[in-house]
């Protein structure tokens, strides 16, 4: 079957990535850390704590569109990797984004409104071995 036809000037979804097995080396160690409060997981609803995480991936990522890594982690498709680790709570997660921000890492920090309350942080794609350092102290959410 031929690949799908699109009228011109119309936005092709995907059009630029590469093809499977395609993606560069360097590309490949791209990665996108996001760090949500475990203590939310505990009383919130789980879907409102997913999107909490899905907000702040977005706004990283958003944020940081014309650096190169994230428009090579966005060309990536499928094969993105994000990895998601718990703060256990709020006053942890705080602490982690006043540390990102003296070492000059870009992230963003999700505050939920009207309670102003921070409860995501999500870093722009980097090479892991750029940020890992920053992150080792908090598991994987589970």
């Amino acid at each position: 079957a031929s690949p799908p036809r699109f009228p011109a000037g119309c936005a092709v979804p995907y059009g630029n990535m590469a093809a499977p097995g395609a993606v560069t080396a360097a590309a490949a160690a791209l990665v996108q850390y996001v760090v949500l409060r475990r203590d939310l997981a505990r009383s919130w609803p789980l879907g409102a704590v997913v999107a909490q995480g899905c907000h702040a991936a977005l706004a990283a990522a958003h944020a940081h569109r014309q650096h190169p890594d994230t428009r090579a982690y966005l060309e990536m498709g499928g094969a993105m990797r994000t990895v998601v680790l718990e703060a256990p709570d709020e006053a942890a997660l705080t602490a982690l984004a006043q540390t990102l921000r003296e070492q000059s890492i870009d992230h963003e920090l999700w505050m939920e409104q009207p309670e102003n309350v921070a409860t995501c942080l999500a870093l722009r794609p980097y090479p892991k071995d750029q940020v890992h350092q920053h992150l080792k102290k908090f598991k994987l959410l589970n």
